[in-house]
């Protein structure tokens, strides 16, 4: 009996402060990948539904995964990725618009426009405008509150970088680097860059699947800290060695500031370095031991006011965010009762044998 192959789960994009923030280039390296497949199409017409079948048969055949989950509604991905085949299909329509880089030596375009009825489509021109225009005025409002969010996280970071003793945290940054990369070869070459988002800010509220992707590492490495104390910039400095020394690196975002880290991956050391608080038994570095307790009193009362209104700006987001599910339910029923799902079905199997046929 075939083993089954290991899934893992990842976000490539995401709803922030500078609203929807996609690395979908990182997904698949297109240039050195054997075959792409774009799906284009409307909402409920299977998209996401035909790559998660297309992955749980291909894990089912012994093939490690990767589903790269949508952030508006984590219960769906935007696209599939088979690394041992070097194949993955994408989801083409908009928020992440993507186009094939190589049409017809690696990219395919899969349109499940041709599976709907258009004249039955026509009927509900009015209210498919409508409520796409009525999910658009959401969306706007969840992209004012993650900025005001941002700002406010802003302050709560100045006031504990002002009690900061970043002297102690570079000397910290620094045994740690040499921890890690001590008795580490260069690779002569230098390390590719990946970057996804580690977390996102979702419908169902703060979603991530770390354990599928820092769980299977050999060593985790958990770096503790409040907002401001350095830790993205600690995690920035081991990613440019470990690319320095030729080393692959992963690199997940936060999901709120996409520019800070999350979580450094490097595969070829079989090391992640995080500041997720799932690893908390493993940790690493307490940058909080840096803090000037005294300073922090100074504005305690500023610091806990400023907490309380990031939590609740985040919040009001993802209530905003919830309420896009139901005007993506009404877009679903102008479009399900409209396609050829048997079609679709015909489809899926074929484009499962053109994914084996890279196998043999």
């Amino acid at each position: 009996m075939t083993k089954k192959g290991n899934i893992r789960r990842l976000f490539p994009g995401g709803n922030t402060s500078l609203g929807f923030y996609s690395h979908f280039d990182h997904i698949i390296d297109v240039k050195n990948a054997n075959h792409v497949f774009f799906v284009k199409g409307g909402p409920g017409v299977g998209k996401s539904h035909m790559m998660k079948k297309i992955g749980y048969e291909m894990v089912d055949r012994g093939y490690d995964i990767e589903f790269h989950h949508c952030a508006a509604d984590p219960d769906s991905v935007d696209a599939v990725v088979i690394p041992e085949l070097k194949i993955a299909m994408l989801d083409g329509t908009a928020p992440h618009v993507e186009d094939p880089k190589y049409p017809g030596a690696v990219d395919e375009v899969i349109n499940l426009g041709d599976y709907w009825d258009e004249a039955a489509m026509k009927v509900n021109r009015k209210g498919i405008i409508e409520n796409t225009m009525a999910n658009s005025h959401i969306y706007k409002r969840v992209y004012k509150y993650l900025p005001a969010a941002k700002l406010i996280h802003d302050d709560i970071e100045w006031i504990y970088g002002y009690a900061m003793d970043f002297v102690k945290v570079n000397q910290a940054t620094k045994a740690l680097i040499k921890e890690i990369f001590d008795g580490i070869e260069d690779q002569e070459r230098i390390g590719k860059k990946r970057h996804l988002l580690g977390s996102a800010i979702t419908l169902e509220g703060h979603v991530d699947y770390v354990e599928t992707y820092v769980g299977p590492m050999d060593k985790v490495l958990y770096i503790k800290g409040a907002p401001g104390t350095g830790k993205s910039t600690l995690l920035e400095k081991i990613a440019e060695m470990a690319v320095e020394k030729g080393y692959d690196i992963e690199i997940h975002h936060e999901p709120l500031v996409p520019d800070k880290i999350e979580t450094l991956l490097i595969p070829g050391l079989d090391i992640a370095i995080t500041t997720h608080e799932k690893y908390k038994q493993y940790l690493a570095l307490n940058l909080n031991q840096f803090l000037d307790q005294k300073k922090i009193e100074q504005y305690r009362e500023e610091l806990d006011y400023s907490e309380r209104l990031f939590k609740q700006l985040i919040n009001d987001a993802m209530k905003n965010l919830q309420k896009t599910k139901k005007a993506h339910d009404v877009m679903e029923s102008y479009y399900v009762p409209n396609v050829n799902f048997d079609g679709v079905n015909e489809l899926r199997a074929k484009i499962l044998d053109k994914i084996l046929s890279y196998a043999k």
